[in-house]
């Protein structure tokens, strides 16, 4: 192989590894974030986002459905609204702060919530 055309296939290999690799990254973000949203989200807004997970029926409001609650809703308030908590937002108190997550980890779960009202 010339050596222009090796230097073209040495490249091209790169990128795709690159490429494999931010896949790989995403794949393993997205599987993060769904953990992370069943430890700390699912029990009260369900697997789906409805607001009917298995301690929705004992919280008075009951748990936001994503589906209709989040239209209009900005990424910021999202943020706020897991890390400060429903208070901070204007919204109902059973919604706890969850200041122990990271920023990456609270704007990783708002992008996982978005997916539940079609954002």
């Amino acid at each position: 192989m010339p050596f222009k055309s090796r230097s073209v296939f040495v490249s091209g290999l790169v990128v795709l590894a690159l490429g494999l690799t931010s896949a790989i990254n995403s794949s393993a973000r997205a599987d993060d974030m769904a953990t992370l949203y069943n430890q700390r989200c699912g029990a009260c807004h369900g697997d789906n986002g409805h607001g009917d997970g298995p301690t929705a029926k004992f919280l008075h409001p009951a748990p936001a459905d994503f589906a209709n609650s989040l239209k209009g809703k900005t990424d910021a308030w999202l943020f706020k609204a897991i890390r400060d908590g429903g208070p901070a937002v204007g919204e109902a108190a059973t919604m706890p702060p969850y200041k122990d997550l990271s920023e990456g980890e609270v704007k990783g779960l708002v992008q996982y919530i978005k997916k539940f009202a079609g954002s």
